[in-house]
């Protein structure tokens, strides 16, 4: 920790904190992946998509450079003014070829990004106007769902809702079914929900993508800890940790682990934990699908698969729901 920045004032009240006691005082041990994405977290992600081994980007980078006017005219099908949400809308540099497309096209809509990152959200409020002047926009900072809440508050207009770049994948099985079925309720007949999904593959091209040579995923999963040392008065020693990542090819999960190194405590806040040697805590999972998968997730939470758009190498889909 810098010693000229005073740490946050840090309440037992906060989500963060007690998220993260939870999580390091369950057996076993886990964190939340959203709470990756401080700025520094964003900017090691935004080098994750960068990487060679990390496919997906280009992928749906490909559908959406290629193919937005097709996708615009499937959300301008019932030809009324909505409202275009992006659930975890990041830096925008893939949805962007949508907006161009939808602007193109003079439709009537508002994008409505969300982001849990506030950093995230006021960077699009500033740069996104400049690229794209016509834009009507405002974000919306905080949890999906209370956002999505306050957006059906803006207005009463037909909703578009984007979870793109494989976010759903972040999700195990039951709680991408939970996820969806919570996401329907908030829908009204005939909203679009334009969902991305990595489809299951070669076992080592996605293994490499989560355990990348030069160690850049490793950095990500350990930003957290750093995260924690710093906004919740931790005193993590990072070195004492490792990341671990495995890919099962019948399930699909691609599961990320922190490994502890040797036996040690920490502090956090007023409380200690104590790992011992090779104990890890779970960090996410990146849930990869088949396609009848995929649409048996539709149908199981009250959506109608529509249409499917895929990059050349068939290696990720964005799906079009509606909800039914």
């Amino acid at each position: 920790m810098n010693p000229m920045i005073t740490p946050p004032i840090v309440t037992v009240g906060s989500q963060f904190l007690t998220d993260v006691l939870n999580g390091l005082q369950a057996e076993p041990k886990f964190l939340s992946s959203k709470y990756f994405y401080d700025e520094n977290g964003d900017r090691i992600f935004q080098q994750i998509m960068e990487m060679d081994e990390y496919y997906l980007t280009d992928a749906e980078m490909e559908i959406l450079q290629e193919q937005s006017s097709k996708l615009a005219r499937f959300i301008a099908a019932t030809d009324d003014a909505f409202d275009l949400i992006e659930l975890g809308a990041g830096d925008a540099t893939k949805s962007i070829h949508l907006l161009k497309a939808l602007v193109q096209q003079q439709l009537e809509f508002t994008y409505l990004p969300i982001d849990i990152s506030e950093h995230v959200i006021s960077d699009l409020e500033e740069n996104l106007p400049k690229k794209l002047p016509q834009l009507q926009m405002k974000g919306l900072n905080g949890d999906y769902f209370k956002m999505l809440k306050k957006a059906k508050e803006i207005s009463d207009r037909r909703k578009v809702v984007l979870f793109m770049g494989a976010n759903i994948g972040n999700m195990d099985l039951m709680e991408a079914e939970a996820f969806c079925l919570d996401l329907r309720n908030e829908l009204s007949p005939n909203d679009l929900l334009i969902i991305g999904f990595d489809l299951k593959k070669n076992p080592q091209q996605i293994l490499a993508a989560y355990n990348d040579a030069a160690g850049i995923t490793r950095s990500f999963n350990l930003n957290l800890l750093h995260r924690i040392n710093r906004e919740l008065n931790g005193d993590f020693d990072v070195s004492c940790f490792d990341h671990y990542a495995s890919y099962d090819p019948e399930s699909g999960a691609c599961k990320s682990y922190l490994i502890s190194l040797e036996n040690q405590t920490v502090n956090i806040s007023d409380e200690t934990i104590h790992f011992k040697k090779n104990e890890y805590i779970y960090m996410e999972i990146s849930q990869k699908y088949a396609l009848e998968e995929i649409d048996a997730l539709a149908n199981k939470t009250g959506f109608m698969p529509v249409h499917r758009f895929f990059d050349h190498h068939e290696y990720f889909v964005d799906a079009i729901w509606k909800v039914s």
